[in-house]
């Protein structure tokens, strides 16, 4: 298998303060890779350090085959980075911000006009194509920066938080470019808080806390490395609900005395859940309102980055 980063134990200290600590990451080609962690984590090091920006203490990282701390100047040239907020030219329009980075980015001028074209057609930006950045909404503008990153096709696309401030048709559709993106083959590393931005996108995720990664895997794989799947059971009564609690008391089961709830670990199963509702009818304690909850990223996330917190449901 080809992959576009390849790192391993990489460190990174700032004065006394450690903030990576022996990373280990490898992200195959043409595949969206999700980096998760709380504010500190490391993430925008990592970052800064896989774009060639700041340099690392130990270890060694690769990118497009290149080495990160020998080969800088290829790395760059393999590598694009669309930051939280759109680094568009507010003066411009979106064909001579386009035109702008192409000429940058020394393709001649007959190129260079084709490529804009080719990229309005392609990010859906005609209708705005004639029109001064100022004038556009958080989703036409986030869509010209991804396409200014594209100028010169990367083999790697760094993308921080790319749908922040936008509304949820926007971020739908810069979710649809980033997947269209993967499918042409480029690389993209997701460093996001939002983890239904990772979720959706993301073939797999790492999550780094504390300098390390502490979890890797698909969006599925690290959801079964938390609670799994319960069977919620809710009441009308109080009553009823202690009758529950006193035939369903052991460690795994949970409850929540105000909203008269209990959360029954299942392995989802039509029988299983047949052998619960019976006991509890037995019992006099059947409830009013029964629903499946599986664990989200944000479980995971919560249960990973704080291991003392226990996962919310």
């Amino acid at each position: 298998m080809a992959y576009t980063v390849e790192v391993a134990d990489l460190t990174k200290s700032y004065g006394a303060t450690e903030v990576l600590r022996g990373v280990d990451l490898t992200i195959p080609a043409g595949t969206v890779h999700g980096m998760l962690g709380a504010n500190g984590a490391g993430k925008t090091t990592l970052v800064r350090i896989l774009a060639t920006l700041i340099g690392y203490d130990g270890g060694t990282a690769r990118v497009a085959g290149h080495d990160v701390a020998r080969d800088a100047r290829a790395v760059r040239g393999a590598v694009s980075l669309t930051g939280q907020y759109a680094a568009v030219d507010e003066v411009l329009t979106t064909r001579e911000n386009l035109t702008m980075v192409a000429r940058l980015r020394r393709l001649s001028g007959a190129a260079s006009a084709a490529r804009t074209d080719e990229l309005i057609s392609r990010f859906d930006l005609g209708a705005i194509a004639d029109r001064r950045a100022t004038t556009y909404s958080g989703g036409q503008r986030r869509r010209l920066d991804l396409a200014m990153s594209m100028v010169v096709p990367p083999t790697l696309l760094f993308l921080d938080e790319p749908t922040t401030g936008l509304d949820p048709r926007s971020r739908d559709q810069v979710w649809a470019t980033v997947r269209e993106l993967a499918d042409t083959g480029v690389t993209v590393l997701l460093t996001t808080q939002y983890l239904e931005e990772a979720d959706q996108l993301a073939d797999r995720i790492s999550v780094l806390d504390g300098g390390r990664i502490v979890a890797e895997g698909t969006p599925e794989e690290l959801k079964t490395q938390v609670a799994g799947e319960v069977v919620r059971l809710t009441y009308g009564d109080t009553a009823a609900y202690e009758a529950a609690l006193a035939t369903l008391r052991t460690p795994e089961v949970t409850a929540d005395r105000v909203l008269l709830t209990v959360d029954v670990p299942t392995d989802g199963s039509p029988e299983s859940l047949r052998r619960l509702l019976d006991s509890l009818a037995v019992a006099g304690a059947s409830p009013r309102r029964v629903g499946m909850h599986a664990p989200s990223l944000d479980d995971v996330f919560l249960t990973l980055t704080n291991p003392k917190q226990e996962a919310l449901r």
